[in-house]
């Protein structure tokens, strides 16, 4: 058994036997008749299912590596992509360099859709994808974490509950991110944080810088922060199809001081980022970090500055700001009329009102805050002021 095949995506020889294993979960051939066929899955799931898994074994049946199997799938991605966007965008990938590993850091606002765009973006310029970080509690069915891992992604152990069971996890985990980008020259994305940031406000955790360095305490940490080529990505999406379901939860947490998920919330918050309305949608890369910074804290506010002057404000954004309780007079932020064509304005105007009616009043606010919240912190940061 290797060092790291607790957490690692499938290597090339391992795909047709999950692609067969995949093919014959019942599961999962459910989760797609009901996706391709909603109003049929229910009472010709018996029928459906079957024809389905038959068509995808033709397909695939000479799919034998990982780069085979996402060329194959990626029209389906950019169909889904198309469906639910007014069209993705992104800027500063012209300053990857092909051949050079990275460690992508990146906001996170949705729980498979940011990895998807970033994937989006490089499998576009030509560049090889990235593997991904992505939380066990998300992989409980087993035929998740099979796909996850066809698609590069490796698994980050956060449901573990004995510190030293901890401290070994994020040991093994630093070591297989420093082991992808400086032995196998594979890129990594990994999110800002723990969790997504549902009231829009989007922050590093240093503590996930540390556990960059956890596996070579040797080496001085900006030396090793250099060798990982850390690298800042700013996601932005013009609507967040889970935006009502992000208020509902803050605000009972606000009311109650805690909110427990419902049996298959998760599920339902991957579907709805999947297919739900998002706009347009903006990715940009940042410059690699080149600085030595040797304490974690500092180099999280360098990853901040940069995240969020990165983040595309969109009309919403703005109209969310002009309407929030909490925005600062001293910040000077213009009017969305003054940025944006009379057309465009109208449109988000509409849309943001159909939002807001959606949602009830004593969530209103945290609807707004999610929109708000990237108005504050850029602005503050051109103004040099701290967040």
């Amino acid at each position: 058994m290797g060092e790291f095949d607790t957490i690692r995506p499938y290597a090339d020889a391992e795909v047709p036997a999950v692609l067969a294993r995949l093919l014959a979960d019942d599961a999962f051939l459910g989760i797609l008749t009901q996706f391709r066929f909603p109003r049929l899955a229910g009472p010709l799931g018996w029928l459906l299912k079957p024809l389905i898994a038959y068509r995808l074994r033709l397909e695939f049946r000479d799919v034998s590596s990982v780069a085979q199997l996402q060329s194959r799938i990626a029209s389906y991605v950019d169909h889904t992509i198309e469906q639910a966007t007014d069209g993705v965008s992104y800027s500063g990938i012209e300053h990857l360099q092909a051949g050079q590993a990275y460690l992508f850091l990146a906001n996170h606002r949705d729980i498979v859709m940011d990895p998807a765009f970033v994937n989006y973006a490089v499998y576009h310029a030509g560049l090889p994808t990235p593997r991904i970080a992505i939380g066990d509690n998300l992989l409980q069915k087993p035929f998740v974490s099979d796909l996850m891992r066809l698609n590069k992604s490796f698994i980050v152990h956060r449901s573990l509950s004995g510190r030293r069971e901890k401290l070994a996890a994020y040991q093994l985990l630093s070591a297989y991110i420093n082991h992808s980008i400086r032995v196998d020259g594979e890129s990594i994305w990994i999110a800002q944080a723990e969790g997504r940031a549902k009231d829009g406000d989007d922050r590093t955790d240093s503590a996930i810088l540390k556990m960059f360095h956890m596996s070579r305490k040797t080496e001085p940490f900006a030396e090793l922060i250099n060798n990982l080529r850390l690298t800042p990505v700013s996601i932005s999406y013009e609507y967040d199809p889970c935006d009502q379901a992000k208020a509902r939860e803050l605000s009972t947490r606000a009311s109650s001081g805690s909110y427990t998920k419902a049996a298959g919330e998760d599920d339902q918050s991957i579907a709805l980022g999947i297919t739900g309305y998002k706009g347009r949608v903006h990715v940009h890369f940042g410059a690699t970090v080149k600085q030595c910074l040797e304490d974690s804290k500092v180099l999280a506010a360098e990853m901040d500055r940069q995240i969020l002057s990165g983040y595309r404000l969109f009309p919403v954004h703005y109209l969310a700001y002009a309407m929030w309780a909490d925005r600062d007079p001293a910040l000077a932020v213009p009017d969305a009329a003054e940025l944006f064509p009379a057309a465009e304005l109208s449109a988000a105007k509409s849309e943001w009102q159909r939002r807001l009616a959606n949602c009830p009043s004593e969530q209103r606010p945290y609807l707004i805050l999610q929109y708000a919240n990237p108005v504050r912190n850029q602005y503050r940061i051109k103004a040099g002021l701290p967040l």
